[in-house]
């Protein structure tokens, strides 16, 4: 499963017709919430996002989504521990 690049910095620039976070048009967000699209696609989407911002745009990017992997993992390890302590009881 490949994370949602949303930083939730939900501000569309006009001009450039993408959002200010995480550096997606509309079009890429509905995609993302598609269950047809492919991880593939999400993995170059990613790669694709960040060549469109700026130094710091993408500082600020690049920190918050690391942010959000590590926290996902680790609740997801959580949820899975859980999962785990019911079956052996």
């Amino acid at each position: 499963m490949i994370i949602s690049p949303c930083i939730s910095i939900c501000k569309m620039d006009y001009y450039s017709g993408y959002c200010k976070g995480c550096a997606r048009t509309d079009n890429e967000k509905k995609l993302w919430k598609s269950e047809e699209t492919l991880d593939e696609w999400k993995k170059n989407n990613i790669i694709e996002i960040q060549k469109r911002m700026t130094v710091y745009q993408k500082k600020n990017f690049t920190e918050s989504y690391e942010f959000k992997k590590k926290k996902w993992n680790f609740f997801n390890k959580k949820k899975q521990d859980k999962k785990w302590t019911k079956v052996v009881s």
